[in-house]
């Protein structure tokens, strides 16, 4: 067989085109151009390559082995591949392109039987036993950065692009892992533990290892509290393990009598034990009617049931028969149970406006000799002109006019003028916690004195002075009981008050309390906000009092007449927000949002006063 060597160089390359395909040739490049050499496979090869502008780079191949046709096409594909780039055959031609890119083309896919050497290929592999998506983690650093690797879960697949020989390595990975296993789910039923609690004990000492932990593996345990029984599945090794600790654990306690302490882990052991006492008096009926209902009539087995609750430790000590305490003992895991909590937050929006304006001019003509001549007085003005002199000085301002003569006539004008204007801007949210189907009360407020009656006359009928008070709570009150029912949804009975002094335009005596309040039962969803109630309401009114004929007079009118107006205007809506909290990620994540908007408010009112003290960040 004729021998071929052809040698290329950085500066001279030559090539016996003329010899036959079928032979041999040696290929020898010296820090030769990478296109230089596609064209010298491509005459030998016969192939037909589209080179891509971003192919460039020099190679050097040392080889003292005649090679034939397809193995110099199969050394050509490693060249291409140390140099980062591959190849996606078409119809008529070859395309050379990076690796990068050539993964998102036509790459071909092939079978297992075929071996293309460094082509890069996509190839489906299917896996029979274990879950795709969990080999993807372990075989992702066997793939080349620019190959691609993922899991199709509905058919349980493995879609790979990389290069052929890779591939087939990966493939006999899979191979020695895809292995079936002894897995099946296994019902143990138990005679004298209870399933819950043997579920749970189990749980505890967490007997799978990491390995297992991290492959899915491991025991998978699970109580039927109907049939009480246990449900297991795994591998056969690992269940006959935990069958053996059921069987230790599933056996008669050794007693000297009917007596069994139960320590709660959730539930109030005085309130259980209240239930548990009329449950075990109902059992103990139902078992003596079976019996002497089987035994012809005759007499019942005559136990009797005693619940003890002792608070100090919460536990139950129940002394019952043997027949019994398993029903008793079977309501306790049913009641025994953690209950949710519910953050319930009303939130009151109120805008209120109190205005009034008075004027009113009044007269007195007085003749010392014959009494008074000519008087006006209006009670609507609060104030009249002998009180006035008496020293009851009124609110606003009052002017006052005349001439006072020890004998002959004397007049005097009194001329008052008052406005008012109160109002309240109040948004509040009060909110508390609590349990499922408990109640709850939060009042924030304050004691307020109010004068109920008072006496400071020194007359003879009344020789002590007094004064009497009655305080009245003022502020804000929630009180509420809420329900979790199936599917979220929670009812809750709802009373809640808002109550606050404030100022008046109305001449009330004292101080005036405005009350809003609230009781209602309600239903919503968890997380909605609902509407209670609300009320707008707008009241205006106007009193006038004058002298007949002389009020009507145009312009000096006025001088004869007194006129009072008042409005009052109320906008108030009351909201109720819930949220179930079922687990404590959720109660740490509401009680941070809440505890970082009170910090951010604090870092505010720091910032504001320059000479505050200094905030300590929270780590």
């Amino acid at each position: 067989m004729k021998k071929i060597t052809i040698i290329i160089t950085a500066l001279t390359m030559m090539l016996l085109s003329q010899a036959s395909r079928a032979e041999e040739v040696t290929l020898n490049f010296s820090d030769a151009d990478l296109v230089a050499v596609i064209n010298s496979v491509s005459q030998i090869t016969g192939k037909n390559f589209i080179i891509d502008p971003r192919v460039k780079g020099k190679v050097t191949v040392v080889s003292s082995k005649p090679l034939n046709e397809e193995e110099v096409y199969s050394v050509f594909l490693s060249i291409l591949q140390v140099h980062g780039f591959a190849t996606v055959p078409t119809d008529n031609a070859i395309k050379i392109i990076p690796d990068a890119t050539a993964k998102q083309d036509a790459t071909p896919s092939t079978a297992a039987s075929r071996n293309p050497g460094d082509q890069l290929i996509t190839r489906v592999l299917t896996i029979e036993h274990i879950n795709a998506a969990q080999l993807v983690p372990i075989l992702r650093p066997l793939v080349a950065q620019q190959g691609h690797l993922a899991a199709y879960p509905a058919t349980n697949v493995l879609i790979i692009s990389d290069r052929a020989s890779n591939i087939i390595r990966i493939d006999r990975i899979i191979a020695q892992i895809d292995q079936e296993v002894d897995s099946d789910i296994e019902i143990i039923k138990l005679k004298h533990a209870f399933a819950a609690e043997v579920v749970r004990l189990l749980t505890a000492l967490n007997l799978t290892s990491p390995d297992q932990k991290a492959t899915g593996g491991g025991i998978k345990i699970s109580a039927d509290e109907r049939t009480n029984s246990i449900l297991m599945s795994g591998e056969r090794s690992e269940r006959i393990k935990y069958r053996m600790i059921i069987a230790d654990l599933d056996s008669p306690v050794e007693s000297s009598g009917n007596t069994h302490v139960v320590y709660l882990r959730y539930a109030d052991a005085k309130n259980l034990a209240t239930i548990l006492s009329s449950v075990g008096l109902e059992a103990i009926k139902a078992e003596a009617k079976n019996v002497s209902a089987g035994a012809g009539g005759a007499a019942g087995s005559g136990g009797s049931v005693n619940v003890q609750a002792d608070e100090a430790s919460n536990a139950l000590v129940i002394s019952a028969p043997a027949s019994i305490y398993p029903s008793l003992r079977s309501v306790i895991q049913q009641l025994d149970i953690p209950r949710a909590q519910v953050h319930i937050e009303a939130i009151i929006a109120e805008v209120s406006l109190d205005t009034s304006q008075e004027l009113g001019v009044q007269w007195l003509i007085n003749n010392q000799d014959d009494g008074p001549v000519f008087s006006s007085q209006f009670s609507s003005s609060g104030v009249t002109i002998p009180g006035i002199v008496n020293g009851n000085i009124p609110d606003g301002a009052s002017l006052g006019l005349g001439q006072l003569e020890d004998g002959g006539l004397s007049f005097i004008t009194l001329i008052r003028a008052l406005a008012g204007d109160s109002e309240s801007n109040l948004l509040s949210t009060p909110s508390i916690v609590t349990l499922d189907n408990q109640e709850a009360e939060i009042i924030v407020g304050q004691n307020v004195p109010f004068v109920t009656g008072e006496s400071t006359s020194s007359s003879s009928d009344v020789t002590n002075p007094f004064r009497t008070i009655e305080r009245q709570d003022v502020g804000i009150s929630l009180k509420v009981k809420p329900q979790i029912n199936e599917g979220n949804a929670i009812t809750m009975e709802i009373e809640q008050e808002v109550s606050n002094v404030v100022g008046s335009s109305t001449g009330a005596v004292d101080i005036v309390t405005n009350k809003r309040s609230i009781k209602t039962t309600v239903q919503l969803d968890d997380g909605a906000l609902l509407v209670l109630g609300g009320l707008i309401d707008e009241r205006i009114t106007e009193s006038e009092q004058k002298i007949p004929g002389l009020g009507d007079i145009p312009i000096l009118g006025a001088l004869f007449r007194s006129t009072k107006s008042t409005k009052v205007k109320q906008n108030l809506l009351v909201f109720i927000r819930s949220t179930i909290i079922k687990d404590p990620e959720k109660a740490r994540t509401l009680s941070l949002s809440k505890y970082n908007f009170m910090r951010d408010l604090q870092v505010e009112g720091l910032q504001m006063d320059p000479l505050g003290p200094v905030l300590v960040p929270y780590e």
